[in-house]
């Protein structure tokens, strides 16, 4: 797994390695049991401070995406099935939310919302 860091994006640093790693983990990417880099060598890798790499692993810690064994590093934890549909239903709300604004402002109502959504479902299976 790569983890690709942006000084121009807005973002923490210490964010963007949360973010990134889990989505590798909630995309299977990375695995239950997968060891991840140990902080200082993810924050030399990175060429950033090793107290930036620290908190992005305490908030992966938090979230339960790792746990840290001591004296061993630092591995994937096992994903619940409800932790990864409750990311799944978050990250489909944020879109929905966003085709309900743009079809209110373009004047498209539900049942074509609804038709769009079928024709889709269909060219997918």
């Amino acid at each position: 797994m790569d983890i690709l860091i942006s000084n121009s994006c807005g973002r923490p640093i210490y964010q963007q390695i949360y973010d990134q790693v889990k989505n590798a983990i909630l995309s299977g990417e990375l695995r239950e049991g997968d060891m991840l880099p140990s902080i200082r060598a993810l924050a030399k890798d990175l060429r950033i401070s090793v107290i930036t790499t620290k908190r992005a692993y305490e908030e992966l810690e938090q979230g339960g995406y790792i746990y840290t064994a001591a004296g061993k590093g630092c591995f994937v934890s096992q994903k619940s099935s409800g932790m990864v549909y409750e990311e799944h239903m978050k990250k489909i709300e944020e879109h929905m939310g966003e085709i309900a604004r743009l079809a209110g402002s373009s004047g498209i109502t539900e049942g074509q919302l609804i038709e769009m959504y079928r024709v889709l479902q269909e060219e997918n299976r």
